[in-house]
């Protein structure tokens, strides 16, 4: 079988997205209990033995290891490999939507920011704010520079006006319903964390994703409570994390936002 050069160059680019994977299950392990993402460097999470360079390669070494630690043989959560493998499927996805320029990595900066924050909400059920704030700054260093330094006619990234009125709508928004929920319930029905969330979102994607982004984020997170309540038979107070619903939304609205809003609002 000959190789394209688009299929060699979606191999490297498949290759590179899951050497980050790797790096964003570090950031997923660490964050949440404050530790260093460089030092010390990659060890078994039971036994702390060092892993080798040849037990630490993206995607092929947990099936080499069969699952488990050389040194301990103690079970490795298969996230490890499921967050490998998301990454490096995204990052093929956004290269062929954007190819190789300023919209590309703008936009996997946004996807690993997405795909360790659901991981880590999903875990430990924060938001962390090391990510959200850089991210809503780094969001607009993007619109800035794409605006004003990249020719960039299709508007694959957002304008500074868009992405600046994304991060006070996203943020102003969810805010302001937190108030009203806890104002009627007297309990807190959504963190702050996901109003950093949706503000990052904003300013990575512009102000037309906050719509798309709730509406589809609602709709997952509507249809996976009910589910829980029927198959677990919770009540109607099972609190389920928000913040992965909003990074699906937000995926969503990066790779058919258009297409969606066309379809609902022009429809053939």
């Amino acid at each position: 079988m000959i190789f394209s050069p688009s299929s060699f160059a979606s191999l490297i680019v498949f290759i590179f997205g899951a050497i980050v994977g790797s790096f964003l299950n570090v950031c997923i392990l660490r964050i949440p209990k404050g530790e260093s993402v460089i030092r010390p460097s990659s060890h078994c999470p039971h036994c702390k033995t060092p892993i080798a360079f040849y037990d630490n390669i993206p995607l092929f070494s947990y099936f080499f290891l069969g699952g488990r630690c050389r040194a301990c043989r103690e079970w490795i959560s298969p996230r490890y490999f499921v967050v490998e493998l998301l990454t490096a499927a995204l990052t093929v996805a956004l290269f062929y939507k954007f190819g190789l320029g300023p919209a590309f990595f703008s936009s996997f900066i946004l996807v690993a920011a997405l795909l360790v924050i659901s991981f880590i909400d999903l875990d430990v059920r924060i938001v962390p704010d090391v990510i959200s704030l850089p991210g809503i700054v780094l969001g607009l260093l993007f619109s800035f520079f794409g605006y004003y330094v990249v020719y960039d006619p299709a508007e694959l990234i957002p304008s500074p006006l868009s992405s600046l009125i994304g991060v006070l709508v996203g943020g102003g928004f969810l805010l302001a319903l937190a108030w009203a929920y806890a104002a009627v319930t007297g309990t807190e029905g959504m963190g702050g964390g996901d109003i950093k969330l949706l503000a990052m979102i904003g300013a990575f994607l512009g102000w037309p994703s906050i719509p798309v982004t709730l509406f589809l984020s609602s709709l997952a997170g509507s249809i996976i409570g009910l589910s829980a309540m029927l198959v677990k038979g919770v009540g109607r107070k099972y609190a389920l994390p928000f913040a992965p619903f909003l990074c699906l939304g937000a995926l969503l609205h990066l790779f058919f936002g258009k297409e969606l809003v066309a379809f609902y609002f022009f429809p053939l």
